[in-house]
């Protein structure tokens, strides 16, 4: 069963950088190594860990302190996970 998953895991695409926010973006991100700070509004509100194929999203504005939310394969829906929390 184990071997099973891990052959799917290693099917799935490599993960490249995302394209920055457009400039008059209301959400962006800036990469930092393995992983994007989330600004709304120029206000730090989470970060988008890489893992692997993994997009793990913690929100909060210190590191440290953040707190996962979502594991998804989608930036996009990292992203909006992060920004929809701030309302």
């Amino acid at each position: 069963m184990r071997s099973r998953g891990v052959r799917t895991l290693r099917e799935l695409p490599p993960r490249r950088p995302q394209q920055p926010a457009p400039l008059d973006a209301v959400v962006r991100w800036v990469r930092t190594g393995d992983r994007y700070e989330v600004r709304v509004r120029e206000h730090l509100v989470g970060y988008i860990d890489v893992v692997g194929a993994v997009f793990v999203v913690l929100a909060g504005a210190r590191y440290d302190r953040a707190v996962e939310v979502l594991q998804t394969l989608d930036f996009d829906a990292a992203v909006r996970a992060i920004s929809s929390a701030e309302g």
